[in-house]
C-alpha cells in the first residue's frame, strides 16, 4: 500500500481485485448515518454550494461522478465507478514522496428529494479505518450543500507513527474536496 514509486494501472488494478471481497476494517459499518465508533476521530465539514433546481442537478451529477476527488495529488481507481453498496474503489493519495494506496467499499447509498450521495468503509489495505461519507443536499429555500463526514483512526503502523501529518493530510482532502465541488458545479 506504499510505495516510493507510482504504481502502475496493473498494479492498481491488481490491488483493487484484491479488495473487492475483504472483510470492512472497522465496526460498525454504517457508522456515519449514527455515532462513531469509540476511540475514532470525528471530522464534519459542510460549504454551501449554491441554490436552486439547476444546482442541485450539478451537485447530483458531480458526486455521482466522484467530482469530488479531482484534487490533483489524489487518484480514485476507477473514477467511472458506479455510486452503489458493494463498489470498491482504490484511492491513490501522493504526499511526501510516497503514493499510498487505500482500499474502500461503498457501504451505503442516499438517493432521496433533497439529499444525495453515499459512504464507503475502509478495507484492510487502507492506512486508516473507518468511515467517509460525501453528501449533498437542499434544504426548503433551495441553498444546496456539501457535507464531508468522516469517523477515523489509523490503521498501518505508519500511518500511526505519522500521525500529525495523516491529520494534515485528512484536513487537506477536506479543504481540497470542498473546492473540487465548488468547481464542479460551477462547471469549471
Amino acid at each position: 500500500m506504499f510505495h516510493v514509486v507510482r504504481p502502475s494501472p496493473a498494479v492498481i488494478e491488481r490491488f483493487r481485485e484484491r479488495q473487492r471481497d475483504a472483510e470492512f476494517s472497522y465496526a460498525p459499518v454504517g457508522c456515519t448515518r449514527t455515532a462513531p465508533p469509540a476511540g475514532f476521530v470525528v471530522d464534519q465539514y459542510t460549504i454551501e454550494l449554491g441554490r436552486g433546481d439547476a444546482l442541485w442537478e450539478r451537485a447530483r451529477a458531480a458526486v455521482r461522478e466522484w467530482r469530488m476527488f479531482e484534487l490533483g495529488w489524489v487518484e480514485l481507481h476507477d473514477p467511472r465507478a458506479r455510486i452503489e453498496p458493494g463498489t470498491t474503489v482504490a484511492v491513490l493519495v501522493r504526499s511526501m514522496g510516497l503514493h499510498v494506496l487505500n482500499a474502500a467499499r461503498i457501504v451505503y447509498t442516499i438517493d432521496e428529494r433533497d439529499a444525495f450521495g453515499f459512504a464507503y468503509g475502509t478495507l484492510p489495505d487502507h492506512a486508516e479505518r473507518g468511515e467517509e461519507r460525501f453528501l449533498v443536499n437542499r434544504d426548503g429555500a433551495g441553498v444546496v450543500r456539501y457535507e464531508l463526514t468522516a469517523h477515523s483512526r489509523p490503521h498501518h503502523w505508519l500511518a500511526r507513527a505519522g500521525a500529525p501529518w495523516v491529520r494534515r493530510l485528512q484536513r487537506r482532502f477536506a479543504r481540497d474536496s470542498m473546492a473540487a465541488m465548488r468547481r464542479a458545479v460551477a462547471g469549471t
